[in-house]
């Protein structure tokens, strides 16, 4: 038992270095380097975006990019800070400052671990698609709202957090449009479309900051403009090993970031998840979706305390790191040293980057996000897909992403009760069965192909899940027959298991129908449907007897009972309300 626990939450490194060689090794260089560099800008971009320091964004893609590469449940997944993380954390930062993010990360990290550890992963990939997508657009739109200021160089304090008042505050200052960190925002942008076309292998983003930063460099020491804004300028770059500082907790504070945490942990577990789905139809391997959660946990856990900030798998450096050769967690790890030697080595050239052209990084960064195509794809399916997409689009961007992830949530509960509810057909048979497609059998014997019921026997067929609904689909179905049946057969052969609500009710309508003359008995019934209700009261109310385990020994049992009843015994005729 141990074994196979241990087997469950095994890291992949492990097995991957099993049989690992020259060759790998030398694959898996290659795109950790190529992946790491590609990283750098990103790293550095999210960071500034998301209300800190640009070396945060950094050390986060080296300490969360190491550990979910070494504890990860993935062969090609890369971890670190990530566009979708913007919104949540800038606004902590904002009403909490950095302590509270601190904390509130590494209370998502613990969330993260027990989620893993209690096997959820299988279950987050089956948030709807709808859903996923709404929340993604949302925050694609609410990303690309917050670079409008440093895109035009415009010349206010500071953008308001709200979406609406932000964009009147982008258009009342409109007259202090600097076009020169215009050109270059928007030179970026058309350099990141453009360079795929010319090598896929080289990032974009790297060679828009690249041309940029000397162009930049070029204007000041050159030609003597000074207009456009750069990393240096506004804030001061720390090239050093990051040293481990304590958290300070307390109830009080847990309380108050617990729902921002669980924000933190439900997108985290949505995105790294997604993200290795993804992967994993593009390599042929599949991941362990339990140990990955495990693995982003740690990493959240761990980062915080070196001044990090929320990370979880990457899904355009996973991507990267796949089409550069990478097929195990050694390139993810190879990718964390690159970061680090970058950031002690070259930390300090960071300050030349201009901020109009990180700007234009994320605009891309955005678009990308957006799956715009997707929106209006699912936009034109049914009410019930556009309403999902719509309300969980509009919360994500009127409100906060806190705010949308409850609520999407708690849609796809609700969304999945009533397809499963739905699922559950009830149907009701009198006077003759055909079970010659039946599969049940009585003794190992031949039977005849159709089933004769006696006069006032009625047959309710349950296919699916026994939820709360199917009581009152019986209970519907009752209303429609003009006479009462004195014995009702329910046949639960297609029902794979029941639930508490479902027994509930299964054990009231039998008290019901003792209350009112009738006689349950139920037909088919699995083991594992048997064990509950064996757990209930109901074969105490309907009789040991009257479980009968195929549909011959239930109707055989019916006219036997018939036979006996009297007149009085039977229930009268039913009255229409």
């Amino acid at each position: 038992m141990q074994k196979n626990i241990f087997k469950d939450f095994q890291p992949v490194l492990f097995a991957s270095l099993k049989n690992y060689n020259k060759e790998k090794f030398a694959a898996d260089a290659m795109s950790g380097l190529i992946v790491g560099i590609v990283a750098l800008p990103l790293a550095i971009a999210f960071g500034i975006s998301s209300g800190v320091t640009p070396e945060k964004g950094i050390v986060t893609a080296i300490i969360a990019g190491f550990i979910i590469s070494f504890l990860g449940g993935s062969h090609v997944q890369i971890g670190g800070p990530t566009g979708a993380f913007i919104v949540i954390v800038y606004g902590i930062v904002e009403q909490f400052g950095v302590t509270g993010l601190a904390i509130a990360t590494v209370l998502a990290g613990i969330m993260l671990v027990l989620m893993g550890f209690l096997k959820l992963g299988t279950v987050i990939k089956f948030i709807p698609y709808p859903i996923v997508v709404g929340f993604t657009s949302g925050i694609a739109l609410t990303i690309f709202s917050t670079q409008i200021k440093d895109l035009f160089g415009l010349s206010f304090d500071k953008a308001p957090s709200d979406f609406f008042a932000k964009w009147g505050a982008y258009f009342q200052h409109i007259d202090t449009i600097n076009w020169w960190a215009t050109g270059i925002g928007v030179v970026s942008v058309v350099i990141i479309f453009l360079t795929p076309k010319i090598s896929k292998k080289i990032p974009g983003s790297l060679v828009s900051i690249i041309l940029m930063t000397v162009v930049v460099l070029v204007m000041r020491n050159y030609f003597g403009i000074t207009g456009v804004e750069t990393i240096g300028d506004r804030f001061q770059i720390n090239s050093q090993l990051p040293q481990a500082m304590p958290i300070g907790f307390s109830l009080e504070s847990v309380r108050i970031l617990f729902p921002s945490a669980f924000t933190i942990a439900m997108l985290g577990a949505i995105e790294s998840l997604l993200s290795a789905t993804v992967a994993d139809g593009v390599i042929g391997k599949q991941h362990n979706s339990n140990m990955e959660l495990v693995a982003q946990g740690v990493a959240n856990i761990v980062t915080p305390f070196f001044g990090g900030i929320p990370a979880t798998g990457a899904i355009a450096r996973t991507m990267t790191n796949i089409n550069n050769g990478g097929r195990s967690p050694v390139a993810g790890i190879i990718h964390a040293a690159v970061l680090l030697l970058i950031l002690l080595f070259l930390g300090d050239l960071t300050k030349h980057i201009p901020m109009a052209c990180l700007a234009g990084v994320l605009v891309v960064v955005a678009y990308n996000m957006s799956e715009w195509r997707t929106f209006r794809s699912l936009a034109k399916q049914s009410k019930s897909t556009l309403a999902v997409l719509l309300t969980t689009f509009t919360l994500t961007v009127v409100f906060d992403l806190t705010i949308a992830i409850e609520v999407g949530l708690l849609l796809a509960i609700f969304l999945f009760l009533k397809r499963m509810n739905e699922s559950t057909q009830v149907s009701v048979t009198t006077g003759k069965i055909d079970i010659s497609k039946d599969i049940e059998s009585h003794s190992g014997k031949l039977q005849d192909e159709v089933l004769h019921l006696p006069k006032g026997v009625e047959v309710y067929e349950i296919d699916g899940p026994f939820f709360f609904g199917v009581a009152n689909k019986f209970d519907d179905i009752m209303r429609g027959i003009g006479e009462r049946a004195h014995i009702r057969i329910i046949r639960m052969r297609k029902v794979p298991f029941i639930d508490a609500t479902g027994l509930n009710n299964l054990q009231n309508l039998c008290k019901n129908s003792k209350r009112e003359k009738i006689q349950i008995i139920l037909s088919g019934v699995n083991d594992r449907v048997r064990a509950s209700i064996e757990s209930s009261k109901i074969p105490g109310i309907i009789g040991e007897e009257n479980i009968c385990s195929n549909i011959h020994l239930a109707v055989e049992r019916a006219i036997m009972l018939s036979e006996k009843m009297t007149e009085e015994d039977k229930p009268k005729k039913h009255k229409h309300l």
